[in-house]
């Protein structure tokens, strides 16, 4: 049988998921291998340096930088509170003195007789590691961190914003295809993953992020709605960063565009458990997708799935989506794999497929399109 190889993004109901959870710098790990963990654990702990606060005391003196030793109360170690006097002139006779109290709460780390300035640094930062999602400890990262393992249903998208967050699952509309507007978010989803259905409005990221949900995961949105969003235009190399309050994953692409009906179904499916979510997304060299995990449980119902092809592989019956117009963001199945190169609209030679589409206007509808035109939908 004809095969061909393409990368894609994987929408299955059953697969293992392993994240690899570690610290930024080296510190302390929580948890053991075989240990059974939740998504809110805490499995690593480290701490960083605090911030530094310069204070000028030669400058706040009115004194020679050299002075600036001999009118310290506090020495090199000491710890100090906002408001602890640090600093005092002599005066004259003894009036007319001047303090110095400290701006901010720390330990004095240096002091300058060149400059006259004071170091307080601030007090030890903690940075935690959760687990991300419920599963098993199948690896320590020894003073960095750990991997969790479990059978999950995962959902791969095309873009998102926002980093890692977990909250249960809301269905906030009744098709794939329907908009998810502001008026679909209620009070009662705080803290959940909602799902919609196509293109996210502007308007309903405001009042999903008024309400406190954790994020939202729809089939597209509109370029001027990101960007209202955002208050600014997205780059092109790596998201996840961005602190707007909400993880946002899109699931198809721009526009207004339904959500797979595959993949609505089974996070409708699954609605009420927890999900976890990231949204970052890198498309350079070391292609990172956003993605929905949720943990499976003893009992769900196993997917039936038949026989999975191999990773990567383009055969007939292949799912795929059409990454290029006039059909961006339609899917379909592969009915055939020519081997010979076809001549294109634009007088190009290019290998091609032929994919039977699962809607258009017109119902379903054969199309034969470039091979770097689609992207696999791996189950």
């Amino acid at each position: 049988m004809a095969k061909a190889y393409t990368p894609g993004l994987k929408v299955s109901a059953q697969t293992t998921f392993r994240a690899r959870r570690q610290l930024p710098v080296s510190g302390e790990v929580l948890v053991a291998v075989g240990a059974r963990v939740q998504a809110r654990d805490v499995i690593a702990r480290t701490f960083i340096e605090g911030d530094v606060t310069p204070v000028p005391l030669a400058s706040l003196l009115s004194v020679p930088a050299s002075d600036v030793p001999s009118l310290l109360l506090v020495k090199k170690g000491d710890q100090v509170a906002t408001g602890d006097v640090i600093a005092r002139t002599k005066g004259i006779f003894g009036f007319g003195k001047k303090e110095i109290a400290s701006p901010a709460a720390g330990v004095v780390e240096s002091v300058s007789a060149t400059t006259g300035q004071m170091m307080l640094r601030g007090a030890p930062i903690p940075v935690e590691v959760k687990a991300y999602v419920d599963g098993t400890i199948v690896e320590v990262i020894p003073n960095e961190g750990a991997v969790v393992e479990t059978e999950a249903v995962f959902v791969q998208g095309i873009l998102g914003i926002g980093g890692e967050t977990v909250g249960p699952l809301r269905i906030a509309v009744s098709t794939p295809s329907a908009r998810l507007e502001a008026k679909d978010i209620r009070a009662d989803m705080k803290g959940a993953v909602v799902v919609g259905g196509a293109r996210i409005t502007a308007e309903a990221v405001r009042a999903a992020r008024d309400a406190g949900v954790a994020a939202i995961v729809s089939g597209g949105i509109d370029d001027a709605d990101l960007r209202d969003v955002l208050g600014y235009d997205l780059g092109v190399a790596i998201t996840g960063t961005e602190k707007i309050g909400i993880t946002i994953v899109m699931t198809e692409g721009f526009g207004d565009i339904a959500m797979a009906a595959r993949t609505f179904a089974i996070l409708m499916s699954y609605e009420g458990r927890e999900a976890s979510v990231n949204g970052a997304t890198q498309i350079r060299a070391g292609v990172m997708r956003p993605e929905i995990v949720i943990a499976r449980r003893a009992g769900d119902p196993v997917p039936a799935q038949g026989a999975r092809p191999e990773e990567g592989a383009l055969e007939i019956g292949t799912q795929v989506r059409l990454i290029r117009d006039p059909y961006f963001g339609m899917l379909g199945t592969v009915v055939a794999l020519p081997t010979e190169p076809a001549v294109l609209g634009s007088g190009s030679k290019a290998r091609v497929l032929e994919v039977e589409l699962e809607r258009t206007m017109e119902g379903p509808r054969r199309v034969t399109v470039p091979r770097a035109n689609i992207e696999l939908i791996e189950t």
